[in-house]
């Protein structure tokens, strides 16, 4: 699926864990820096936050084997907009009577969507080959 990679581990983390495996093994000078914080002030909970473009970033959190739509433990790295990207998402829904500013939404969403699945769909998946190779060093990758 285009925005979201899952990585099948072998133990469950929290994100507290990962954040201190990844400080521990994520080597800056080749992925890049992180922080541990909110996407968004909307945003319900905390995730490892990875710049990818101006419009998004990649979001980084774990998930524990158990109930209905986990059946594995697991870490997800996902596409989402940063707080700029969101900013420009609700601006783009709001409906105005004016023909000329609806297409120009739409064609800053066409290019936001040519973004999101072009540059920052690449970044999320060299983050997804760098954080399956540091797992599977490590140990973690499920077999």
């Amino acid at each position: 699926m285009i925005g979201r990679q899952v990585i099948l581990t072998n133990r469950a983390f929290t994100l507290e864990e990962l954040y201190d495996f990844m400080n521990a093994h994520w080597d800056v000078n080749e992925g890049g820096s992180f922080v541990k914080g909110r996407p968004t002030k909307a945003s319900v909970e905390e995730y490892i936050l990875l710049p990818a473009t101006r419009r998004f970033m990649t979001i980084v959190y774990p998930r524990k084997a158990g109930g209905l739509f986990s059946k594995d433990n697991k870490v997800i790295l996902s596409t989402a907009d940063t707080p700029a990207g969101a900013h420009e998402g609700i601006a783009q829904a709001i409906p105005t009577g004016n023909i000329f500013i609806g297409a120009a939404q739409m064609a800053s969403l066409s290019s936001s969507e040519k973004e999101r699945k072009g540059p920052a769909e690449e970044i999320l998946q060299r983050y997804t080959a760098y954080m399956k190779r540091i797992l599977g060093e490590a140990g973690y990758l499920k077999g």
